[in-house]
């Protein structure tokens, strides 16, 4: 009865965590969308920290594609901003539309990984 307790206490701790990490992750790509609206890299830094500072505790869960999913999002969006970058030193309007679809892509991966969480299931 207790390792069922123990189990069941991990898991609504992992929910909790992804919970707090894929607001995190909402603010920011909602706020890179809103012109004048920026907060900055950190609260996505501290989402990522926390992401992996936790993932191991996730291993054999549910849960464990989650933290895959979030630290695959972090990365590839940090990758696509750094190879877009340039265009901003060309013209204005590319480096919008760059950054633009690269937030719509990373709401996606937020909105679509939360949905999956709430119905306490693997994201695929």
């Amino acid at each position: 009865m207790s390792e069922i307790l123990d189990t069941s206490e991990r898991e609504r701790s992992l929910k909790t965590i992804g919970v707090v990490s894929y607001l995190l992750h909402a603010i920011v790509a909602v706020a890179a969308l809103v012109p004048g609206f920026q907060v900055g890299a950190g609260l996505l830094v501290v989402a990522f920290i926390i992401d992996l500072v936790k993932k191991d505790d996730a291993a054999g869960t549910w849960q464990e594609s989650h933290f895959r999913w979030r630290i695959r999002s972090v990365v590839v969006a940090m990758v696509l901003y750094a190879l877009t970058s340039p265009l901003w030193l060309l013209l204005l309007a590319p480096g919008w539309l760059a950054w633009g679809l690269i937030s719509i892509w990373f709401l996606y991966r937020i909105v679509r990984g939360w949905l999956c969480l709430n119905d306490n299931r693997p994201v695929a």
